[in-house]
């Protein structure tokens, strides 16, 4: 079997902006796999931590792993991005929801979303000054849910059972 090299210290500024530049490539993959030796040898790195969630939540349409990219934001430093970004989460699963086939889709969705709404709102509370990028992902969902017409389920007791939120 295989085994992973250690990337070194040194090379962790320029391993960031691979990462980077690999989400942009939209090669999630890739980034995670960068992020993850970053922090193997610089555990807590907190721009490899925000790049790794947001790789996981680029992966959203091909495999849920809301759980994992929750448990990373527990380990960032300041509240208000341990909230924003569990708003990004939802919001991406809401995205994700959205681009698959079914009955009860936009109910999901919705559910998502209004997840996410919840979040951006404690966030948003807390943010630093000059800092809204919870109020501009707050209004990207209203929008996303006027633009689809997405509601709350009449049955809500049957949409939340599937989330993982």
């Amino acid at each position: 079997m295989f085994e992973l090299k250690p990337l070194s210290k040194e090379a962790i500024p320029h391993a960031l902006e691979k990462a980077a530049h690999y989400r942009l490539l939209n090669q999630p993959w890739q980034t995670e796999s960068i992020c993850r030796d970053i922090l193997q040898v610089h555990p807590g790195d907190h721009q490899a931590l925000l790049n790794l969630i947001l790789a996981i939540t680029d992966q959203f349409p091909i495999i849920d792993r809301s759980f994992e990219a929750k448990e990373l934001c527990k380990q960032l430093p300041e509240e208000y991005e341990r909230l924003y970004y569990v708003g990004l989460i939802a919001e991406r699963l809401g995205k994700a929801a959205l681009g698959r086939s079914g009955p009860r889709v936009k109910y999901i969705a919705y559910e998502h979303y209004r997840t996410a709404l919840e979040y951006y709102e404690r966030s948003e509370q807390i943010s630093p000054i000059g800092n809204q990028d919870a109020v501009l992902r707050w209004n990207a969902c209203v929008r996303t849910i006027a633009h689809f017409k997405l509601e709350s389920s009449p049955d809500e007791d049957r949409v939340e059972s599937l989330l993982d939120v």
